[in-house]
């Protein structure tokens, strides 16, 4: 039987959800519930989905919950539906602070459902082209630019952008982090604008995390460097490159071709071998709500659970932080 699912926020994103539910075949969407009664009436009349006057009314109908709402308000909706026992979805980030993201991960264990988090880019295609590789990256170095727009300026530009990347980068290093270095500037925001942070792992791993809402061009790349390999990904063209440093000779078996070079080191001649993996197109938000409901029905654990959206906002709570630190010194 196809789990009734309710979808919380209407909103640009929400749109986008509502039509990505619909095309997952094990939801029924019974219907939406959106504060704005106005904004309600609209996309009920377009869509021809039932819109519900309260919150309290759509849960006591579904199984699951989409919350695609404020992130001020992710941890109202969905505490309201965790205690009716309700499988939950929620947009990135969890919640608004890290005492609420804590309370939620209790009320899930204690109701035993299944609690998914939106990180997307884990479901990037590009992303999905490298999951196999045997990745253990040594420095990274990423940038994610974006033109303005003033929907995202609730919060800082490490919880509206950066922290996509936070988590991305979390589930690449198996490594606490050890210390954290961090600045930004706040241009027409109340909140920062831009962000750069450092981050240092205990296994000696670094990355270099640049996050921008003020760019002419928009931007969202990550390469990451290992003894073996430089990895290229761009998650706006939804591409990857690979170029690996290896003994002049050696042999490789890969489906696909690959480019080779000869390279002259202090270390004698070497050859580099450039492939670009193959990039199925996947539309990422409609893969992560099928994971979700490949989880309620099997048990298994889903790709982003509380404990990894956790991780995320702990890190992203800490470089605003020494930003805030940083700003202060500035005035």
């Amino acid at each position: 039987m196809p789990i009734k699912i309710g979808l919380a926020g209407v909103g640009h994103l929400g749109k986008i959800h509502l039509k990505c539910i619909q095309a997952v075949p094990e939801f029924d969407l019974v219907g939406f519930y959106e504060s704005d009664r106005q904004k309600a009436k609209e996309i009920s009349n377009e869509t021809g989905v039932k819109s519900f006057d309260t919150l309290e009314a759509l849960l006591s109908e579904v199984e699951a919950l989409d919350i695609v709402t404020p992130t001020s308000t992710h941890f109202a909706v969905a505490e309201k539906a965790l205690l009716q026992g309700k499988h939950l979805f929620i947009e990135k980030p969890i919640t608004a602070t890290l005492e609420e993201a804590q309370r939620l991960r209790s009320l899930q264990q204690d109701k035993g459902v299944v609690v998914q988090v939106g990180h997307v880019e884990r479901f990037n295609p590009a992303m999905l082209a490298i999951k196999d590789m045997d990745l253990n990256p040594r420095f990274m170095e990423v940038h994610r630019l974006a033109n303005f727009n003033p929907r995202g300026t609730d919060v800082s530009v490490v919880l509206d952008l950066m922290i996509h990347d936070l988590d991305i980068i979390l589930s690449l290093v198996p490594s606490k982090v050890k210390r954290v270095l961090a600045n930004g500037v706040c241009l027409v925001s109340n909140t920062p604008d831009i962000g750069n942070a450092r981050i240092e792992w205990e296994n000696g791993c670094v990355a270099n995390v640049t996050a921008s809402r003020m760019s002419f061009k928009n931007m969202r790349k990550m390469r990451l460097f290992q003894p073996d390999a430089y990895i290229g990904v761009d998650f706006l063209e939804r591409q990857a490159q690979i170029i690996r440093l290896s003994d002049t000779g050696t042999k490789r078996s890969l489906t696909e071709s690959i480019n080779v070079f000869e390279l002259e080191t202090a270390n004698g001649s070497k050859q580099i071998e450039i492939e670009v993996p193959e990039v199925k197109p996947v539309n990422a938000i409609e893969m992560e709500l099928s994971c979700f409901a490949h989880s309620i029905q099997s048990g298994e654990s889903p790709e982003v659970g509380t404990e990894e959206a956790y991780n995320a906002l702990s890190l992203a709570f800490q470089i605003s932080e020494e930003i805030d630190h940083s700003l202060k010194q500035m005035t």
